[in-house]
């Protein structure tokens, strides 16, 4: 099974003058010798490099305390995720499943071996606590099957001790600079070895600045393709919130292919954007029970506790947990599914050879804007639906539709905002005002059916459903409410719009 470890660290070059002394660095009141290790590891990854691209690393290492697979994730620079799995002939299921989004079917292989000579040393202070390890490692690496290429080099790396302060590394950087020591030019060892042994991957360059319409659609577009590849990792490891981001990137994907259909071809993109709501489905099954289990229990917390009558908690935590059950499996299920692979692939050869229509060669400025007008007049149909119509489900329904026109909206402001500057700057926070306006509206009438089937529950289990009708009230009124700021706001959003 694997396991997680926040890694902390900084790499320097070494003239192989050796490791100064760091003794009084800081808390430091020791330097205690740990001897040479002999790692070996071997690296894997795609023909053409896919996990280096986006600076992950996966290794076979021997050799050292944690002997075993290591899959590394950037987090910011000097700060990486480090998931581990127990030795095995190949890579570990739970570790491929990891890097799915980036590989696809591609093959992972064998691609260098490094062995390093390890010189350790562990930095303690004066009740023994470890503070950090130094090590000066003596690198060899060697790319495989191609006789000839390899490398050598020393580097001195210092890492944090699990649950130290950062800040030690600061002042441990500061006494290595002193002794002419410099932060390394590679990311990590493997970055080094694939640069000096000959990779085949070709480094890339920034993309050039959005122009055309199309090329500003086209890089929103991009950035959410990427934070869906990014995240999967971590809904797979039920990383908290990220189940919730990635569904809200898959519906900026989908609203931008439905806001701007003057840039791209909606034959080409509807087909993609049907696939996108239905993978926001199925991460909305966990996302949207998460929410209502903690609307439920905060009402209920907030209650009196006269107010609550009967085993009203207790019912309330099993509801959760038996709708909550299997979720994780659920999406896990999802992630490795054909289709939603199929959905990865599609929205790179999208991105790769756009379907772009002629509006796309055009500035922004006027196509863009001629855009939000046109979702901008929709919602504001919708709006007014909702406030016209009489309290009660017609206006649920009314201001729920509103809500979604509203989150395309938004979503098609972000997107313009490069081009349009202020004006859609402006348009987004009034839509996200809007959305969370209406999006607790929705919550509401989601509580509302939640608790009449917890207390019909109640009710045939012989229990008293009081405080399930109390909670109802409650929401009730809330909803309300938000119905009655909703005309003073849309008054406020459009001044806005037309100021």
């Amino acid at each position: 099974m694997a396991d997680a470890k926040r890694e902390i660290e900084r790499k320097y070059e070494s003239d192989d003058s050796g490791l100064p002394d760091l003794t009084g660095v800081g808390a430091v009141a020791a330097v205690l010798d740990k001897g040479l290790t002999e790692l070996d590891a071997i690296y894997y990854d795609t023909a053409d490099e896919r996990l280096a691209a986006a600076a992950l690393t996966l290794r076979r290492r021997t050799g050292g305390s944690d002997a075993g697979w290591h899959l590394k994730f950037p987090v910011e620079p000097g700060v990486r995720d480090e998931i581990r799995a127990p030795l095995s002939d190949t890579v570990p299921e739970e570790i491929a499943a990891l890097v799915r989004s980036r590989i696809r079917d591609a093959e992972l292989v064998p691609l260098v071996r490094l062995r390093s000579a390890r010189d350790v040393r562990h930095l303690v202070d004066a009740d023994g606590t470890l503070l950090a390890e130094a090590s000066v490692d003596a690198v060899t690496a060697e790319r495989i099957g191609e006789t000839g290429r390899t490398a050598q080099w020393t580097e001195i790396e210092v890492e944090l001790a699990d649950d130290g302060d950062p800040a030690f590394l600061d002042l441990v950087d500061k006494r290595l600079r002193r002794a002419g020591m410099r932060p390394s030019k590679s990311p990590s060892k493997l970055a080094r070895a694939l640069k000096q042994t000959g990779g085949r991957r070709r480094a890339k360059g920034r993309p050039a600045p959005p122009v055309t319409a199309g090329d500003h659609v086209l890089a929103y577009l991009r950035a959410q393709r990427d934070v869906l590849v990014e995240l999967d990792p971590a809904v797979r490891r039920d990383v908290p919130d990220s189940v919730h981001r990635m569904r809200v990137a898959t519906r900026r994907a989908r609203s931008t292919l439905r806001s701007f259909r003057s840039v791209l071809d909606r034959t080409a993109t509807d087909p993609v954007a049907v696939e996108l709501k239905w993978l926001a489905g199925e991460l909305g099954v966990d996302r949207d029970q998460e929410v209502m289990a903690e609307r439920l229990t905060a009402a209920l917390d907030a209650l009196p506790p006269d107010l609550v009558v009967g085993p009203v908690p207790e019912r309330l935590a099993s509801w959760a947990e038996a709708r909550g059950g299997g979720a994780q499996a659920h999406l896990t299920g999802v992630l490795d599914s054909r289709r939603y692979l199929t959905l990865l692939d599609t929205l790179d050869a999208l991105l790769a050879d756009p379907p772009l229509r002629k509006a796309a060669g055009k500035k922004p400025e006027k196509v863009l804007t001629k855009a939000l007008d046109k979702d901008l007049a929709t919602l504001s149909a919708l709006v007014e639906r909702a406030i016209g119509v009489p309290r009660g489900a017609e206006r649920d329904v009314a201001v729920h539709e509103a809500r979604k026109k509203a989150k395309r909206t938004r979503y098609a402001a972000e997107a313009a905002t490069p081009a349009l500057g202020k004006p859609a700057g402006s348009l987004t926070k009034a839509m996200k005002s809007l959305t969370t306006l209406l999006g607790d509206h929705q919550d509401s009438v989601m509580t509302r059916l939640t608790l009449r089937e917890l207390s019909a529950v109640a009710h045939a289990a012989g229990e008293s459903t009081f405080t399930y009708g109390v909670l109802y009230g409650r929401e009730e009124a809330r909803a309300a409410r938000t119905e009655a700021e909703l005309p003073e706001m849309w008054k406020e959003i459009r001044a806005g719009a037309t100021g």
